[in-house]
């Protein structure tokens, strides 16, 4: 058996921003297995500046993941604590490489193209006109569930723009979230959350930044607006710490992104013990290439969970891979009729 790797620069249609700054392009890395005329591909989403495994030795340690395929996932996972997306990555590989179908790790009637995934259209920080298209955009287009990142241009401005939402659509039409990357300082935070929990939202994510665990709980346990943990997963290894983690805090949320929590196996622990404690969750891509979200999306179709997910990222590249993914109203689909078009 054989494994190679290459880098590969995504290219943003517009630049994007969050609360931690403008994003233009997005590096990733895609993984190839072959062994006797037999393919399997996956992918190692890094975030800069937000990935645990934002490491000077990345690539040192892809390589060596990759010269040591032959040790087989459930060895090379356990070696790469604390390197999640290359976790990932090589799950996603040899999930593929054992696939009848490369291209299909969880066969369903999502792969099947009988069903798609409810998703929520993601608007991008930005000036408020711009925010405001980005909201025209996404409702026209049947998306019923909008999650907006705020934190970035003036608070008012951003409370208008959801008024304006909430004046045409009431909460049973539209599903409002909004993500705040940490974007709000802990002492100003619960008046925040009072001001947008009067426009009937569903959560918030992260509204403080993490490794506050203290504010954190304080937050969770006196807000009238649900809070869903998100960048306050990652680093945290190990069933016990993550455990730990959830009866502290008292979330009513978690977002698990693949890339940053250690692929399926780290959504899997993640949400067995949310589920233990009453802790709800969705799935969200972490930008990856459509490679990556093919394999987040059947996998989190394999989970029948029915709360809008988030998993539009694929149309934000001038450059992404081609596939069978497409959105329509709202939901992500598989089209099966449509061929892969992926050169490694």
């Amino acid at each position: 058996m054989k494994a190679t790797y290459k880098k590969y620069v995504l290219d943003f249609k517009r630049p994007s921003g969050t609360s931690r700054g403008v994003l233009t392009q997005k590096e990733t890395w895609f993984i190839k297995i072959e062994e006797l005329g037999k393919i399997g591909f996956g992918e190692c989403g890094i975030l800069r500046g937000l990935s645990i495994d934002d490491r000077p030795d990345y690539e040192e340690t892809l390589r060596w993941a990759c010269e040591n395929i032959h040790l087989g996932a459930q060895v090379l996972y356990d070696k790469l604590e604390g390197f999640p997306s290359i976790q990932f990555g090589i799950e996603m590989a040899f999930k593929s490489f054992n696939a009848e179908n490369t291209y299909e790790l969880f066969p369903s009637e999502f792969t099947k193209g009988n069903e798609g995934i409810a998703i929520n259209g993601l608007i991008w920080m930005g000036e408020a006109q711009f925010m405001q298209d980005q909201i025209n955009e996404k409702l026209e287009t049947g998306f019923d569930c909008i999650k907006m990142k705020i934190g970035a241009i003036d608070f008012d401005a951003e409370i208008k723009l959801l008024e304006g939402i909430r004046k045409e659509f009431p909460k049973e039409k539209i599903t409002l979230r909004v993500d705040a990357n940490g974007a709000f300082a802990p002492d100003k935070a619960l008046q925040k959350l009072k001001r947008l929990a009067a426009l009937d939202l569903h959560s918030i994510e992260q509204p403080i930044r993490q490794h506050q665990e203290e504010e954190m709980a304080r937050l969770c346990n006196q807000t009238p607006l649900p809070i869903a943990l998100d960048e306050e997963l990652i680093g945290v290894f190990g069933y016990a710490k993550q455990k730990e983690l959830l009866q502290t805090v008292k979330p009513q949320y978690i977002i698990l992104k693949p890339s940053l929590v250690g692929g399926f196996r780290g959504c899997d622990t993640w949400i067995q013990i949310a589920e233990e404690q009453g802790i709800g969750w969705w799935v969200t891509s972490a930008l990856e290439s459509n490679i990556g979200l093919n394999a987040i999306a059947q996998y989190t179709h394999s989970k029948s969970t029915k709360i809008p997910q988030g998993l539009g990222t694929g149309a934000l590249y001038t450059n992404n891979v081609s596939s069978p993914l497409v959105i329509k109203h709202g939901e992500l689909w598989y089209n099966a009729q449509q061929n892969w078009s992926f050169q490694f």
